[in-house]
């Protein structure tokens, strides 16, 4: 509680720096070039926040996604974290939205298709009663942050792109409370629930292989 966004921006900034990498995000194309290292999502922001002066409250839950490319090839990750003490409901979509991540990263495996990792992270969400978001997705990462595939977090199982093991996708469920509907924020980047109900999202960057999926983006 107290610290301001852009600190948190800075830290993540200077770590990157430190080990010879880039901040990926920092002047990525958009509306205008985005303006940070780091996407920093409060409580009903989804994804896409900009750092700046507003300071963490006790009971608030903050997305922070982070991309940073090193010796060519780029690894995007995102997570999200309660400050202090949170409602009961925070806690539940913390958990839910993580473990969505990993029922995806179970179905990445050659002989299955990108549509196996969609519908498995849409199968877990909505058994629980929450939402995945239509507009943004998964996608390929390597040398550019954004490559193909994309991989949506609702889909058909054994449809999409099928799956060989080199493939490097980052997975990532955006899960919203009372609506899978967004709302853009004044910004032009924020994006936020269209109901201001609480979202989560968490994110790895994962290879297939001809075994075990490898996620790439563990601490």
């Amino acid at each position: 509680p107290g610290i301001a966004t852009i600190e948190l921006d800075r830290a993540a900034e200077e770590v990157i720096r430190k080990h010879g990498g880039t901040p990926i995000f920092k002047g990525y194309p958009g509306p205008y070039p985005f303006p940070a290292t780091l996407c920093v999502s409060i409580n009903e922001e989804l994804v896409h926040g900009i750092p700046g002066k507003r300071k963490l409250q006790e009971g608030d839950i903050v997305s922070v996604d982070c991309g940073t490319q090193l010796d060519g090839f780029v690894g995007d990750s995102a997570f999200t974290v309660g400050v202090g003490t949170i409602s009961t409901e925070a806690q539940r979509l913390l958990e839910v939205t993580e473990q969505a991540l990993y029922e995806g990263i179970a179905k990445m495996r050659p002989g299955n298709r990108t549509g196996d990792i969609s519908a498995a992270i849409q199968r877990y969400v909505e058994g629980h009663s929450m939402h995945v978001t239509r507009e943004y997705t998964g996608h390929g990462v390597g040398r550019q942050m954004h490559e193909g595939p994309q991989v949506p977090n609702y889909g058909t199982a054994g449809r999409g792109v099928p799956l060989r093991p080199g493939m490097t996708i980052a997975l990532e469920p955006m899960v919203l409370v009372g609506t899978p509907r967004t709302r853009v924020l004044s910004d032009q980047w924020g994006v936020a629930s269209a109901d201001n109900s609480l979202t989560a999202h968490f994110e790895h960057s994962v290879a297939v292989t001809e075994g075990e999926p490898l996620i790439l983006t563990l601490p």
